[in-house]
């Protein structure tokens, strides 16, 4: 249960330390299937449905994703002990944020935040009324394909590939919540003092091939957080999920058994 009230669901499988997956926006925790049979060989996974998808819940009061950080934080606490906690993309802004609310994170994975630029945002606009447009007309399906093809900047092959995982009926499912989700991260406004005392160990995950915008956010981040590490991904982008989940799946591992 959030703070707010809001029943948070998670699917718990494997066996070892808690690990706790965060999806990113057009998801819910089934985009994990292909990593999940990688890393339940070494931990606990509590793999997250974001609020408004899924088995969770939402709230009748405005989208806020203050409240999303909270979600996470509120997870985490549940289980009790220590976890580690894995964020991508939008999830891994919900996942930082949520670091500064819980003392029960040990490390961090952030693949590839979109944390905001601070270019105009005239040629988002029109993708989202593109979007909005849509949404209205029925056409879930156009939505996510969108938001992928335009804003996310993903190749043909890959969406292509997304559509034919067996996560892709419950991201037609989940696409009311993305136009929400794009018009908090306009608002979102990254702090990095905030995080200046940030002390768990953290890894950012970069796709070798991903867009420009996403390797400026890892960036930022690596001149933020003292305790960080990059690795990059050769050959992916921002979905190597379904892409190359074992190659995620080993990053991930490497790191968290390190010292």
């Amino acid at each position: 249960m959030s703070r707010d009230g809001t029943s948070i669901a998670f699917q718990r499988s494997g066996a070892g330390v808690p690990l706790v997956l965060v999806h990113g926006t057009s998801s819910t925790l089934q985009t994990w299937a292909p990593v999940l049979p990688f890393l339940e060989r070494h931990f606990t996974v509590y793999a997250i449905d974001r609020r408004g998808r899924g088995e969770s819940g939402d709230s009748a009061a405005p989208y806020a994703m203050e409240r999303e950080f909270e979600d996470v934080a509120a997870v985490v606490d549940a289980i009790g002990d220590r976890a580690h906690l894995f964020g991508h993309s939008y999830g891994a802004i919900c996942a930082l944020e949520a670091s500064l609310l819980t003392a029960r994170i040990d490390r961090l994975i952030l693949y590839e935040p979109p944390i905001p630029e601070s270019s105009s945002h005239a040629g988002d606009d029109k993708v989202l009324e593109k979007m909005q447009n849509l949404l209205a007309a029925g056409d879930r399906e156009a939505v996510v394909t969108t938001v992928m093809r335009e804003m996310v900047r993903r190749p043909p092959q890959e969406i292509q590939l997304s559509k034919s995982m067996p996560a892709w009926p419950s991201r037609v499912a989940a696409v009311h919540t993305i136009p929400r989700e794009i018009l908090a991260l306009r608002k979102y406004s990254f702090e990095p003092h905030r995080f200046k005392a940030a002390v768990s160990p953290t890894l950012l995950l970069l796709g070798g091939e991903s867009p420009a915008h996403f390797r400026a956010a890892v960036r930022v981040l690596e001149s933020v957080l003292a305790n960080s590490k990059t690795a990059v991904m050769a050959g992916q982008q921002h979905a190597a999920t379904e892409t190359a989940p074992e190659l995620l799946a080993e990053a991930v591992s490497a790191f968290l058994h390190s010292r």
